[in-house]
């Protein structure tokens, strides 16, 4: 695979769940191809995780938590962008949840509800009535860095793995 961990010693993350978040654990539990690293937790934003391990940013992907009413309810999705755009939160993803206004999800509300750590949300493991907005630059990639759950590790993906998963579908104007 693709060294996109930059510097780190990556480990079959099948075979090291003590990295991941329980859900994440979970999820991965039959994938093939992906792999984990340590990191600092200090370091697991993009920004200071690309600088520090040398791993480009163009590498690495996004997973935001995204939320919207309509009609008292409250819509939940996750958006995966490369870390070089951003998710078109309220163009195209308000339209695909049908909502007025599309907003990042309040960050105890997405962490109880992926039960990840904010800053390692990551597409594997989240709820599964979630719908799962992919960038098509993140699926045609031959991997990508992403959280594992907790901020203590990134996991290395197919990008192909993560257009494969349950409730992902491919956005192709997602990204700006």
């Amino acid at each position: 695979m693709l060294k996109v961990l930059g510097s780190l010693t990556p480990l079959p993350a099948a075979e090291h769940p003590e990295l991941l978040a329980e859900p994440v654990a979970k999820a991965i539990a039959g994938l093939t191809g992906i792999e984990v690293a340590v990191i600092d937790p200090a370091l697991a934003d993009t920004a200071a995780f690309c600088e520090a391990y040398g791993s480009a940013p163009e590498y690495s992907a996004n997973c935001v938590v995204v939320s919207g009413k309509r009609a008292g309810e409250v819509r939940y999705a996750a958006c995966l962008v490369l870390a070089t755009t951003r998710a078109d939160v309220n163009g195209v993803v308000k339209r695909r949840l049908d909502v007025r206004k599309a907003s990042f999800a309040p960050m105890d509300r997405a962490v109880e509800l992926t039960g990840m750590e904010y800053g390692g949300i990551t597409p594997l493991g989240l709820p599964a009535d979630w719908p799962l907005f992919v960038a098509p630059g993140v699926a045609a990639a031959e991997a990508v860095v992403v959280g594992s759950g907790i901020r203590g590790s990134k996991l290395a993906v197919p990008g192909a793995v993560l257009a494969a998963l349950p409730n992902a579908e491919i956005v192709d104007d997602l990204a700006l």
